[in-house]
């Protein structure tokens, strides 16, 4: 009878044993500057936090194979930005330091003193913002397959043009705009599932947010940015667009470019092994020379 009482609760005690070992996930809500809620998904600990932000018409999902990895070692948050994903939506204009508020608002919220940004697409113009507004707090930013070169100009109406389809015809054009990011041979899955979810945006925060972040290139700011950002700054871009490091460095005080290859824009979903292999050579990097200058 007790041998048959043993069988019956192994199961249940390796359950429970594996149970523990997994990492306790946390929903939160932060309130920005302006009383926008701010969603937040909380994983790990760990004396430096690693702070993920979505790009253009995401949200927090687009982190899914790196959370498990990354929060064994660090703090691990990711933010769905104002009007995106889980977050509320009656802000008036989406920019990038209204999202960068965003970011300061959980880092305020989880009494955050040590973090690392990562950002990807329009996620690399929030960290910028949120580093320059938090220069006791971040030690380093990684942009993902963005920054490709910070000092480009854009023209006024080169924008305006960009914007006409999004305006006649949102989700056929966030569709088609979508495609082109994937080289051939992407898992079609994957594929249909980033155009669908883009897509479905919200029209009027989707092009707010897009003409704030286009026109840092019209007038200069993607670049005067990172003139009082000192920390070290980290792409990790595909060859999809080109990328300009020595313009770069002529704006960013401290600069590294890590390629990975065979990728479109979303090399976190892509071949997200590599990617992490990458990423955490950038964090490495950056708490390098963290530690150095304490």
């Amino acid at each position: 009878m007790k041998k048959q009482i043993l069988f019956i609760l192994i199961p249940f005690l390796l359950l429970s044993g594996c149970a523990s070992n997994q990492l306790s996930l946390r929903h939160d809500v932060a309130l920005s500057f302006d009383s926008e809620r701010i969603a937040y998904d909380v994983v790990g600990k760990g004396k430096t936090a690693l702070i993920f932000i979505h790009g253009w018409s995401c949200d927090g999902r687009y982190w899914q194979k790196q959370i498990p990895v990354f929060a064994k070692e660090y703090q691990v948050i990711t933010v769905d930005l104002a009007g995106h994903g889980h977050s509320s939506i009656d802000r008036s204009e989406f920019s990038m330091l209204s999202f960068a508020n965003d970011v300061k608002a959980i880092i305020d919220k989880e009494n955050i003193n040590r973090a690392i940004l990562i950002g990807h697409s329009m996620g690399g113009g929030v960290i910028a913002e949120a580093a320059r507004l938090m220069p006791q707090k971040v030690i380093g930013i990684v942009g993902i397959d963005t920054l490709q070169n910070v000092a480009e100009r854009t023209p006024q109406n080169v924008i305006d043009e960009m914007v006409k389809p999004f305006e006649a015809d949102f989700k056929s054009a966030a569709q088609n705009f979508v495609a082109p990011m994937f080289p051939k041979g992407t898992d079609q899955q994957l594929m249909n599932w980033v155009k669908e979810d883009m897509s479905s945006a919200p029209k009027e925060v989707a092009l707010s947010a897009f003409r704030n972040y286009i026109g840092q290139y019209v007038n200069g700011e993607a670049a005067i940015v990172f003139k009082d950002i000192n920390i070290p700054v980290v792409s990790i871009n595909a060859r999809l667009w080109p990328t300009a490091p020595e313009e770069n460095k002529k704006h960013i005080k401290n600069y590294q470019l890590f390629y990975i290859e065979e990728t479109g824009h979303f090399p976190m979903l892509e071949k997200p092994e590599e990617f992490n292999m990458l990423l955490q050579k950038a964090l490495n990097s950056i708490e390098s020379k963290s530690n150095k200058n304490i």
